[in-house]
């Protein structure tokens, strides 16, 4: 709203709001039967504004650049001025895919609760390609509304997963396999106007069933040549222009995992083929599939003012349409040698890169390595945090005891000795030492997290003690030899604790310290 109000666009229809706030099944009007006049505005509206040609003739003429003492009146570099992106026709002709071949209108659809639907304005022959469609590679779960937590600041509305409100309409136009985590939904003009006709049957003219289907694109076809490109491009590799006389990979999403495709989303299409002759006026049809056609069938006999929402369903594809390594795939980004340490563990020192399950990259170029820890580490140390109170401060920071609730972003020192109950069993030095406790955040994200670490220098020293008691002199030695360091030394420990988190927060913490500032 306020993007329309700042460049004076139409406001959008109250039909249009209904549509996206009311769940209760017939208070919104499908606007398909307003008049054109007052249709909303992202539908068969004129679009008046190009905030490019606003914009470029405002800095023009007003001096935009004052910084770099250009004068007004100087052609500024605006990389969509109609000037620098208008094409002569030939030049498309080589380096384009027409979407649509003008054979093709929106109407009222003659199928019963179909609302609108697409029409042939012409003949078109069998094996004839009528649409060609770029497509959104859409992870299946980001149709899924959820309870949001509305108190959250930082990150607005942090879902609840363990609740589920409903699914996004545009899960009505997607594509997709029951089996894979993956949708696609085409973004061509008229595509997602095409109705359902079921199983096609035969040669039989207006029989109100599929008389297109969809497919890849063909090798050596524009779609297949220009898409190819697209998806390809930028790779590892510069960006490169596009050459229609040069022969591009053939359809290269369909070698790659969901996950990767999905980083692509936009850059890989399909195309909507007559599977017979399609008559003048004759409406265009496709088969959703079996899944679809039993989902509305439960639907449609419900009365609707029983019905416990919208109708939410995804389109299903042709077989084999999506290939076997899009099937019965994880869309989580998970790293291969985490999941392999159970059966195969580091040995005491090894330094091993992390990769991407799903495809096998690096996980990064740098600082993205697993190292190998001496057996029994974990429970030593633990041991010794135990000893020294640092597990019960956080049974009590986590807990919230009284004295012990710390505000979002709260940070207080304490003297964790004090908690343990058998005091004969440390020390008056480890009785005394000073760790700091800082509550991470918690208004921002729905999590607890603590930071607790040493504070004075007594529980500094103790901590890097103990840690190399452990055995962290090994996990260090590796990393040295791992990158060819001279020297490598931990200054500082700290621990990290949680109890609950709905909202997943990645933390990089990096220290840059000269040599000057270490003598």
């Amino acid at each position: 709203l306020d993007f329309r109000e700042r460049s004076q666009c139409p406001k959008e229809l109250p039909t249009e709001k209904g549509k996206r706030d009311r769940i209760t099944v017939g208070m919104a009007v499908d606007s398909s039967d307003l008049e054109d006049e007052n249709k909303p505005y992202s539908e068969y509206r004129r679009n008046d504004y190009h905030p490019s040609t606003i914009e470029y003739d405002k800095m023009r003429f007003e001096g935009f650049d004052k910084s770099k003492k250009q004068k007004k009146g100087q052609e500024p570099p605006v990389p969509h001025h109609p000037k620098q992106i208008t094409k002569e026709l030939s030049d498309l002709e080589d380096h384009g895919v027409c979407l649509s071949f003008g054979k093709l209108r929106v109407g009222r659809s003659f199928k019963e609760q179909a609302g609108r639907g697409v029409f042939s304005t012409t003949h078109i022959q069998k094996g004839e390609t009528i649409l060609t469609s770029p497509l959104l590679a859409i992870k299946r779960d980001d149709f899924t509304i959820y309870k949001s937590d509305p108190e959250q600041k930082f990150v607005r509305d942090v879902v609840d997963k363990s609740t589920i409100v409903g699914y996004e309409l545009l899960l009505n136009y997607a594509f997709g396999h029951s089996d894979s985590p993956m949708l696609l939904v085409p973004s061509a003009p008229l595509a997602n106007f095409i109705n359902h006709g079921g199983p096609s049957v035969g040669e039989k003219p207006k029989s109100n069933s599929a008389n297109v289907f969809v497919r890849w694109p063909e090798e050596g076809s524009k779609a297949a040549q220009l898409f190819g490109w697209a998806y390809t491009n930028g790779f590892g590799d510069k960006y490169q222009d596009f050459d229609p006389t040069t022969s591009y990979e053939h359809n290269p999403w369909l070698k790659m995992h969901p996950i990767d495709v999905m980083e692509r989303s936009g850059k890989l299409v399909f195309e909507y083929v007559a599977l017979r002759d399609i008559h003048n006026n004759e409406e265009i049809l496709i088969d959703y599939g079996p899944l679809w056609e039993n989902a509305w069938n439960s639907f449609s006999t419900v009365h609707p003012y029983a019905r416990s929402g919208y109708f939410r369903h995804s389109i299903g594809v042709p077989p084999n349409l999506y290939p076997p390594n899009w099937l019965h795939v994880s869309d989580k980004y998970e790293i291969k040698e985490i999941k392999d340490f159970e059966s195969n563990p580091l040995k005491p020192g090894e330094v091993l890169p992390l990769t991407w399950a799903h495809n096998g990259k690096p996980v990064s170029s740098k600082y993205a390595y697993a190292v190998g820890l001496p057996e029994g580490f974990s429970d030593k140390f633990l041991k010794y945090s135990e000893e020294i109170g640092v597990v019960d401060l956080y049974n009590k920071l986590l807990a919230e005891q009284e004295g012990y609730h710390l505000p979002s972003d709260g940070f207080a020192v304490y003297k964790p000795g004090h908690l343990v109950s058998n005091q004969t069993a440390i020390g008056q030095v480890e009785r005394d030492m000073e760790f700091f406790a800082h509550r991470y955040h918690s208004d921002q994200f729905n999590f607890n997290m603590h930071f607790v670490a040493a504070w004075d220098e007594a529980a500094r020293l103790s901590v890097l003690k103990a840690l190399g008691n452990a055995g962290f002199d090994v996990a260090l030695r590796g990393i040295g030899e791992r990158f060819g360091y001279y020297n490598l030394t931990c200054f500082h420990g700290s621990y990290m604790g949680v109890t609950h988190c709905d909202q997943s927060k990645v933390i990089k913490l990096f220290f840059e310290v000269s040599i000057q500032d270490t003598i």
